[in-house]
C-alpha cells in the first residue's frame, strides 16, 4: 500500500508549471514553481514544519505547549497543521488588512486568532508583533517562533526548496523571483541555488510602503519610506534576520494595482488561482524583462492560493473601490500608459537655455524637467522662458540652472486623478510619475483636463 503516515509528510515536492499565453511576450523559459500544491496550500508550510521540529529538538517547545505567532495567515496555516498532527495549541497573531478567508481557514483548523492594527509602528504595543511576544510571555509552556527573526525559516529553504528547483531545472536556471517578506524563501533557495552556480540572478518583489528596496542599495532604514499598502505577504517595515541581502541582487517594487491585475490575469490566462504576491512576482519579470534574453531559464515562485482571496483580489466590488478597475477612476499610470514605452525628454542645468528652447520646439512640449547627477532639480516651462527672454536676451546662452522654478512633484504609478490634481498649481503645471525600475513620466495639467473629460 502506498500512503502517508500523516498530513506532514505531503509538504513539498510541488511541480514546475511552464507558463504559456502570459509569457509569450517574454524571452526564455519561464517556470512557476506553484507552492499551492502544499498541503496548507502555501509555501509557508515549509518553514513552520522546520520551525516546529527544530524547537522540539532543542527543547523550546514541550509536549502540549501552545504555539504563538505573528503571522499574515499562511505561516499560521502551516503551524495549524504542525500543531494537530503533534498535538499543540496555536494562538496566531494577525493584522486587519489581512483577507476574512485567511483568518476563518486558521479558526477552522482550530487556531484562536487575535485581530491587531495594521497601521501602527512594528514596536506599537498593538502591532501583531508586540502582541504576539506578550501573549507568549503570559502563556505558560508557549514557544514563539517569530517567523522574521528564526533561521529555520530560510533553513527549510535550502534544505528544500533550492534543491527542488535546481534538480528540476536540471541545473539550468538562470534567474529566481520571489515576492520578499519575512525573506525566509528567497534567502535560503537563492543561498543554495548561488552555491551551485554563482552566476543565478535572485530578484525579489517589493511593494511600495516597504523598506526592502532602499536599505539593500544604499544600507539606509528610511521611515520615510513606510506607509500602508494593500498587497498582502511581501514589504515589511522591519528588517527581519532571514533576509540575506547577500545573495540577492535586486528588489523590484510593484503596485498594489499591478499586483492585483496581474493575479487575475494568472488564474485567466493559466488556469493559476493565485494568491496576490503572486501577481507582483511575476511583474517583476515584466519589468525586468530587458535583462532576460532566449536562453534565460526562469523560475518564478508562486507563494499560495487564490482561495483566500477571493473577497479581495478575485472580487470587482473590491477592486473597483481601490480604482483598480473603474475606468472613471483612473491612476497615474493609466494617463501615461499611451506614451509609457518613450523616453522621458529632460535638461541637464548646466545646459544652456538655448537647448530647452530647442527641445521643447524638437517635441512640441511646454515643459521639462530639470536634471543634475541623475536626479529631478527643478523644471523650466515655455511661459517662464519666453519672460525670461523678454527681460533679458542674451539669457539664452546661459545656464538653465540659473532659470529653473521647482522640481515637479514625485507621484507613485497608483495613485489616482484626485490626488494628482491637488499638486497641481498656478506655478506647478505637471508632476512626475515614478514608474519603478527608476522610470518616470511626465504628467502636465493638459493630460490631467484631457483625463476628467
Amino acid at each position: 500500500m502506498k500512503y502517508y503516515n500523516n498530513i506532514l509528510d505531503t509538504i513539498g515536492n510541488t511541480p514546475l508549471v511552464k507558463l504559456n499565453d502570459i509569457a509569450k511576450d517574454l524571452p526564455g523559459t519561464i517556470l512557476a514553481k506553484v507552492e499551492y500544491f502544499n498541503p496548507g496550500q502555501s509555501v509557508k508550510d515549509r518553514m513552520a514544519l522546520k520551525m516546529v521540529e527544530d524547537a522540539e529538538a532543542s527543547g523550546k517547545l514541550k509536549p502540549g505547549g501552545t504555539i504563538i505567532e505573528c503571522t499574515s495567515g499562511n505561516t499560521g496555516m502551516g503551524l495549524a497543521l504542525a500543531a494537530i498532527v503533534k498535538g499543540y495549541k496555536l494562538i496566531c497573531t494577525t493584522n486587519d488588512k489581512q483577507s476574512k478567508e485567511k483568518m476563518d481557514i486558521l479558526r477552522a483548523l482550530g487556531a484562536e486568532v487575535v485581530i491587531c492594527p495594521t497601521n501602527v509602528a512594528p514596536d506599537h504595543p498593538e502591532s501583531y508583533y508586540s502582541v504576539a511576544e506578550r501573549l507568549a510571555k503570559e502563556t505558560p509552556n508557549s514557544f514563539y517562533p517569530f517567523q522574521y527573526d528564526n533561521l529555520s525559516n530560510r533553513e527549510a529553504h535550502y534544505e528544500s526548496t533550492g534543491p527542488e528547483i535546481w534538480d528540476q531545472t536540471d541545473g539550468k536556471i538562470t534567474h529566481f523571483i520571489v515576492g520578499v517578506g519575512t525573506g525566509g524563501t528567497i534567502s535560503g533557495v537563492g543561498k543554495y541555488l548561488k552555491e551551485q552556480n554563482p552566476n543565478v540572478k535572485v530578484w525579489g518583489a517589493d511593494t511600495y510602503g516597504s523598506v526592502f528596496k532602499k536599505y539593500h542599495e544604499t544600507g539606509e532604514f528610511d521611515e520615510s519610506e513606510i506607509y500602508s499598502y494593500i498587497t498582502e505577504g511581501i514589504g515589511e517595515d522591519i528588517i527581519p534576520k532571514n533576509v540575506d541581502f547577500s545573495v540577492i541582487d535586486h528588489f523590484e517594487k510593484v503596485t498594489d494595482r499591478d499586483g492585483a491585475l496581474v493575479t487575475r490575469e494568472l488564474a485567466k490566462k493559466e488556469g493559476l488561482l493565485l494568491g496576490y504576491s503572486a501577481g507582483s512576482a511575476f511583474q517583476v519579470l515584466r519589468q525586468m524583462k530587458d535583462e532576460l534574453d532566449e536562453n534565460s531559464v526562469v523560475v518564478v515562485l508562486f507563494h499560495d492560493h487564490g482561495s483566500r482571496y477571493v473577497g479581495k483580489v478575485f472580487n470587482d466590488d473590491w477592486m473597483r473601490d481601490r480604482g483598480f478597475l473603474n475606468d472613471d477612476n483612473k491612476v497615474a499610470r493609466d494617463l501615461v500608459a499611451n506614451h509609457e514605452n518613450l523616453p522621458l525628454v529632460t535638461i541637464g542645468a548646466h545646459e544652456p537655455v538655448t537647448n530647452a528652447i530647442a527641445l521643447m520646439r524638437k517635441f512640441e512640449i511646454s515643459q521639462l524637467p530639470v536634471m543634475d547627477n541623475g536626479k529631478f532639480v527643478g523644471s523650466v516651462d515655455d511661459t517662464h522662458l519666453v519672460q525670461v527672454l523678454l527681460e533679458n536676451n542674451e539669457a539664452r546662452d546661459e545656464k538653465v540652472l540659473d532659470f529653473m522654478q521647482e522640481a515637479f512633484p514625485i507621484v507613485q504609478a497608483t495613485d489616482p486623478i484626485d490626488t494628482l490634481s491637488k499638486k497641481i498649481t498656478k506655478e506647478n503645471g505637471a508632476v512626475m510619475v515614478e514608474l519603478g525600475q527608476g522610470k518616470y513620466h511626465i504628467l502636465t495639467r493638459h493630460d490631467i483636463v484631457a483625463a476628467l473629460g
